[in-house]
């Protein structure tokens, strides 16, 4: 089910009743984390609304900043999401990086998709 009219015209459910009116989740994110799937998540049967289809998106890891595009959510929208499917297991967020800074092609692709917006 999406929030979205068929034309495009935008949403029709407001960001706050999403997200239960709240603009933050206990887990911060970056927009440009790298989150997956876990075991929990794919088992997870049928989720409603934006967190099933952010589990259905997630078939291969995406950036924060991509599901959000992807399902034409805000971006603060689709954070509190991410960290409440994060805190309930469904979600995880791929931490590794030998340096400690993103991959530079990562953040590319983050800021063309925010371009094309």
């Amino acid at each position: 089910m999406s929030t979205f009219g068929d034309s495009g015209e935008g949403l029709r459910v407001r960001p706050y009743a999403i997200t239960g009116g709240r603009t933050r989740a206990r887990t911060e994110l970056q927009i440009e984390a790298i989150v997956y799937r876990t075991p929990q998540g794919e088992s997870a049967g049928n989720l409603r609304l934006e967190r099933g289809q952010i589990l259905d998106l997630l078939t291969t890891p995406l950036s924060t900043a991509e599901i959000s595009a992807r399902l034409h959510l805000p971006l603060g929208v689709a954070r509190v999401i991410l960290g409440d499917l994060i805190d309930e297991g469904y979600v995880a967020v791929n931490s590794r990086s030998a340096s400690g800074r993103p991959d530079l092609r990562l953040l590319e692709r983050v800021l063309d998709g925010l371009q094309a917006l």
